[in-house]
């Protein structure tokens, strides 16, 4: 779906960072509203949803437990 979204858990990174959990939940709004910059009345909830999709997937990677890694 969004081939420029890169994976952010560990093999694949060593620890993903607050800037690459913040460029992946802004890719994903992009996509999933077809809006690369959102006009001025709709910029609140598009800003919304980067937030909350990017406390989501820090969420999700903080949780995930990979076998092999302590």
């Amino acid at each position: 779906m969004c081939r420029s979204i890169k994976t952010l858990r560990a093999p694949y990174v060593e620890s993903a960072t607050p800037t690459d959990v913040h460029a992946a939940a802004l890719q994903y709004v992009r996509k999933i509203s077809g809006f690369r910059a959102p006009a001025a009345h709709n910029a609140e909830a598009f800003d919304a949803a980067v937030e909350a999709v990017a406390r989501a997937t820090q969420d999700l990677l903080d949780g995930l437990v990979v076998r092999g890694r302590a």
